[in-house]
Parts: structure tokens; C-alpha cells; sequence
């Protein structure tokens, strides 16, 4: 079904990858070796967290002007919208892995708190927070006292990825074994959508 010892590698190798060879979102998944099959849905949704993580960075620098704050704005608005979406296409594609092996639910089966996709994104978030805890440790500008904090933040977040990568484990034997319930949940993100958005649908009426 889903191998969560490769999913993590494959995140682990693509942000240390992406970091060594610029490219843009388009050819990332076919560049790290991962355009097949279920991997071809993880890497996608793994590169809008990288690309999202990197302009969350600048929409914090105090040396940004206002108007390159406001680009960066609307490029976490786009990328936690594809981020989302590829969270859905995530479990859509263990649904339809489900339905192909014929697995029966029994009828007590309950939902999880979280969906697999939902795992697999936050799996994916630490994969980039362990990398640039990482990256601090080899600062040469910084005190001890900062590479004491970073050590510690690192051996936590360790910790965390084992926990979560063995949880996600044990939730996918539950859901092809059948004793847990499997559903995609659409999130329904109303902030991009112009029909739900208050803010650019009244904007259009006092225009027009």
C-alpha cells in the first residue's frame, strides 16, 4: 500500500536535493526520481511545503518593502491552496488503492483524527524543519548557547518524526485490515475561491 519508511526518505532526500539544484516546482518530481505512481502525488504535495516554508522566510525579513511583502503574500495564499489540494489527492489516490484491492470495512470501523494525507503532509513539514535545524548547527556566527537551543530542537523533532512516521504506520494497517474507516475530507478553502470570498465579490459589485 503505502511505504512510510520511503516516504520519509523521499522527503529527507528531496529537500537536501532541491536545496543543491534550484528548480522549479514543474520538473522537481521528475528530477528527484519520484514521477511514478503514489510518490509522483507525495513529491508534489512535499514541494509546495518546500516552496512554501522558503517564502514564509521572506514574509518575515524586516529588510523586505511592502511591495515584495504583498508578492510573497499571494504566493502562501497559492501554495497553501496547492498544498491543500495535493493533502486531498493524497487520500484520493489511497481511496482508490482501497477500492482496487477490495478492501471490506467492518461495520464498527471508525474514522481516524486525522487522514493519512494529513500524516504524510505534517511528516512533510519536518522533513524541512529537521533540515534547516540542521543547517543551523553549521553556523560559524552564532554562541554556544544557540547550538545548544538548535540541538535540542533537533533531538525533539527526531523524536516527533519517529513517532508520527510509526502512527502513520499503524493507522494504514488499521485501514487495509478494515478496522479503520478511510475518507478523504475536502477542506473547502474559501479565502481563494472569488464566489466565497467577501472581500473580492463586494469588490466586484462597487466596481462595476
Amino acid at each position: 500500500m503505502l511505504d512510510v519508511d520511503e516516504i520519509v526518505k523521499m522527503q529527507i532526500a528531496c529537500v537536501e536535493l532541491w536545496h543543491e539544484v534550484p528548480i522549479g516546482s514543474d520538473e522537481a518530481a521528475t528530477f528527484a526520481g519520484y514521477d511514478h505512481g503514489y510518490y509522483a502525488v507525495a513529491v508534489r504535495q512535499h514541494r509546495f511545503n518546500y516552496d512554501l516554508w522558503h517564502e514564509e522566510d521572506v514574509a518575515r525579513s524586516p529588510e523586505v518593502t511592502d511591495a515584495r511583502i504583498a508578492q510573497v503574500k499571494r504566493a502562501i495564499d497559492r501554495l497553501n491552496q496547492a498544498r491543500n489540494d495535493w493533502i486531498e489527492k493524497i487520500d484520493d489516490w489511497l481511496t482508490e488503492a482501497l477500492a482496487s484491492q477490495s478492501v471490506q470495512v467492518d461495520d464498527g470501523a471508525k474514522l481516524n483524527t486525522e487522514t493519512p494525507g494529513s500524516a504524510v503532509d505534517r511528516l512533510s513539514i519536518m522533513s524541512l524543519r529537521i533540515y534547516h535545524l540542521r543547517e543551523q548547527l553549521a553556523r560559524t556566527d552564532v554562541d554556544a548557547k544557540h547550538i545548544e537551543k538548535v540541538e535540542l530542537r533537533l533531538r525533539m523533532c527526531l523524536v516527533q518524526q519517529k513517532d508520527l512516521a510509526n502512527s502513520l504506520k499503524e493507522l494504514l494497517e488499521e485501514i487495509v485490515a478494515g478496522r479503520k474507516r478511510h475518507r478523504t475530507y475536502r477542506q473547502y478553502k474559501m479565502y481563494n475561491d472569488p464566489t466565497l470570498n467577501p472581500q473580492i465579490y463586494q469588490a466586484k459589485v462597487i466596481a462595476s
